[in-house]
């Protein structure tokens, strides 16, 4: 059996649209780990609502991409 590197090697060859499919099929091939019954719609709705009550509590774009930028240094 080949190893995960050997397949890497492989895949990393391969023409981007190919790849993607390939990622799609793998992605498909796994447990949902993040699924809930709405979509996360829940989760959304209580940091609006953090966000109402403590507009502090948030980060501007800005912010947020300067703390990217950061972390990628």
């Amino acid at each position: 059996m080949p190893t995960i590197t050997e397949i890497e090697k492989l895949v990393f060859d391969l023409p981007e649209p190919q790849r993607a499919t390939l990622a799609a099929h793998l992605l498909r091939s796994l447990p949902s780990v993040l699924h809930d019954a709405d979509d996360g719609v829940a989760e959304a709705l209580r940091r609006d609502a953090e966000l109402d009550a403590d507009p502090s509590a948030g980060i501007s774009l800005h912010q947020l991409d300067e703390y990217i930028k950061s972390r990628r240094r």
